[in-house]
């Protein structure tokens, strides 16, 4: 029996493809569901470059401006939320469209990754959090690479938030990433992903991400961020990903 067909757009920031997924929508009749860490935060809109009701276009959006800052929210509950909004787009004979840069999202579902529901060490991460913001992510960094050096070629140097990550799947576990990827792979997948990711010119692509960002800033980024300071005590996940929170608690001290 064939699988359901679900169409994946992936690519950098500022490549495009929110606008290439809601034509495609139009054309197939079909509805989107976000594959973005940061803009499944509510009030969190400018910063994320979040999808605007005109830019929907009347498409029906999924996971996206759902969950608060202050919560935390894994790649497992985003696998099984995503996986939900894609069997009832199919009962209504549409065709799901997944789309958004975050690859660890986008990879949980056409590889079938299985994530642990493990409890998090909140002291062991703030001890890795505390020797990063120390100065010492590239000691984080080498100690990821002799764990795990296969899952650390897609992890940059600067990548703070997956390089702890890994260090604390081995450190709860016993077993790497990679591993545990392997294994949860076997049980295959449900669907039957057609992937496209979109490339464009180096230089082309920053001068976009450059226009993007100065948008942001005369769209009101500056007081974005303060509101959600102001309005939220905590950001367990949220402000990790945007690389705010040191930002974030030098604007408390500062009155920012």
């Amino acid at each position: 029996m064939d699988k359901p067909k679900v169409i994946v757009i992936g690519g950098p920031t500022a490549s495009g493809k929110s606008r290439l997924a809601v034509e495609l929508a139009k054309e197939i009749n079909g509805e989107i569901i976000s594959a973005d860490s940061m803009q499944i935060y509510k009030d969190m809109n400018i910063g994320t470059a979040k999808i605007t009701k005109e830019e929907m276009q009347g498409i029906k959006h999924h996971m996206i401006d759902f969950i608060s800052p202050s919560e935390r929210y894994s790649v497992s509950s985003y696998k099984k939320e995503a996986e939900k909004c894609i069997d009832e787009i199919l009962e209504k004979g549409k065709t799901p469209i997944i789309c958004g840069g975050t690859g660890l999202y986008i990879d949980s579902l056409i590889y079938g990754i299985e994530f642990l529901e493990e409890k998090i060490d909140e002291k062991y991460r703030n001890e890795l959090n505390e020797i990063a913001g120390s100065g010492g992510l590239e000691k984080l960094y080498n100690m990821a690479l002799k764990i795990d050096p296969e899952a650390m070629k897609k992890i940059s140097k600067n990548d703070q938030k997956r390089i702890i990550r890994l260090l604390e799947i081995y450190h709860k576990t016993g077993k790497t990433k990679t591993q545990q990827d392997l294994e949860s792979r076997k049980n295959g997948v449900k669907y039957d992903y057609k992937v496209f990711t979109i490339n464009m010119d180096r230089q082309l692509l920053y001068d976009r991400i450059n226009r993007r960002v100065d948008k942001m800033i005369e769209e009101g980024l500056m007081e974005e961020v303060k509101y959600i300071i102001e309005k939220y005590e905590d950001f367990p996940t949220a402000m990790q990903g945007l690389r705010l929170q040191r930002s974030c608690r030098l604007s408390r001290r500062t009155n920012f």
